[in-house]
């Protein structure tokens, strides 16, 4: 049994959308003068935000304007985002089961750090992989493939929690059972669609199952 569970950070622990998409849109009337809609900028999605900054101001520009973009991420985060309810206790509960903890997010190292501190995250955390950690983004399976690598484990012996596409898509590449969480999944028609391993429409259902299999099977 599950040794591991893997996180995903945006729209499974944290709701930061609203974040993203107007720090997005600072930098666009900052240097373009225009804005994004959320699917424009969900588009661009993939790589660290460096990657989709530079479609939006190009190159020459790009240090600065990421320096802009983690000043208003970082000063507007207590105002934009919050850690959904129940998802520390979800974390607690991994923690006191003897099981691994870790974090497979999209975000850059910049951000995720920012949100991981603004919430006190770190503590629940034995591994954190961004997508400045792998030469493959998601959809790419590469990010679980080396946690599974930092903790000897075979892919039986971890779970994948994420809400979007990419994540079901990550996890069938590394091989890993699914948990999609679709609490505020933008893409929850698309990832159902997908018919992931295990399926979750509440915090609390989540939890209950999880809790549920952690008993049932001793850690190792």
């Amino acid at each position: 049994m599950w040794q591991c569970i893997i996180f995903d950070m945006d729209g499974t622990l944290t709701q930061t959308n609203q974040l993203i998409f107007d720090s997005f849109n600072h930098i666009a009337e900052l240097y373009q003068g225009k804005r994004f809609s959320d699917q424009e900028i969900t588009a661009m999605f993939g790589p660290p935000e460096e990657g989709a900054l530079m479609q939006i101001v190009g190159a020459p520009e790009l240090d600065k304007a990421f320096a802009d973009y983690l000043a208003y991420y970082r000063s507007h985060h207590a105002r934009l985002a919050r850690l959904y309810p129940g998802m520390r206790e979800i974390l607690e509960l991994v923690k006191s089961k003897n099981r691994k903890a870790a974090l497979f997010t999209g975000k850059g190292t910049f951000t995720t750090t920012i949100t991981l501190q603004e919430f006190k995250l770190e503590p629940y955390f034995d591994y954190v992989v961004t997508g400045n950690d792998v030469l493959r983004h998601k959809p790419s399976g590469d990010g679980i493939v080396k946690i599974l690598e930092r903790f000897a484990l075979h892919p039986s012996e971890a779970l994948m929690v994420g809400d979007s596409v990419s994540d079901v898509r990550a996890s069938r590449e590394a091989g890993v059972p699914m948990a999609a969480v679709l609490w505020d999944s933008y893409a929850k028609d698309r990832v159902e669609a997908m018919n992931p391993e295990y399926r979750f429409h509440t915090i609390s259902s989540f939890h209950s199952w999880l809790e549920e299999r952690l008993d049932s099977a001793p850690a190792e």
